[in-house]
This record gives C-alpha cells, structure tokens and sequence, in this order.
C-alpha cells in the first residue's frame, strides 16, 4: 500500500491537505481522507496566520 498526500487548500490559518491509499500501483486510490492542520499561538491557544516560509512551500504544493 502507498499513501500520497496533497495540498488541497491554504487559508489564513490553516492547510487542508488531502490523502489518498493506493494498492497495486493502481491509479485509482482504494481509501481516501482529509485533515485540516490549523496554525495556532501556543501561548494564547488561537489560531494565526500561516508563516510566510511555509505558506510558500504549500503553494508549489497546491493541487488545482
């Protein structure tokens, strides 16, 4: 089994990224998920902007 991960969206605050379960080496994926991953001060326990540094990174990553 092989997983692959994607981008699939970047907020302010948070990245949703997408996962698929391949088998096989088949194009088609046999489980798909998603999780969002929210930036948060951990001082203040509140959401905050995306650093810039990995705002780039996820953007060469985006999917769309």
């Amino acid at each position: 089994i092989t997983a692959g991960v994607r981008v699939a969206q970047i907020g302010n605050s948070s990245v949703r990224y997408e996962v698929g379960l391949f088998k096989n080496d088949e194009d088609a994926a046999s489980g798909e998920g998603h999780f969002v991953h929210v930036y948060v001060d951990r001082q203040s326990r509140r959401p905050v902007r995306v650093p810039d540094a990995m705002r780039e990174v996820l953007e060469a990553m985006t999917v769309g």
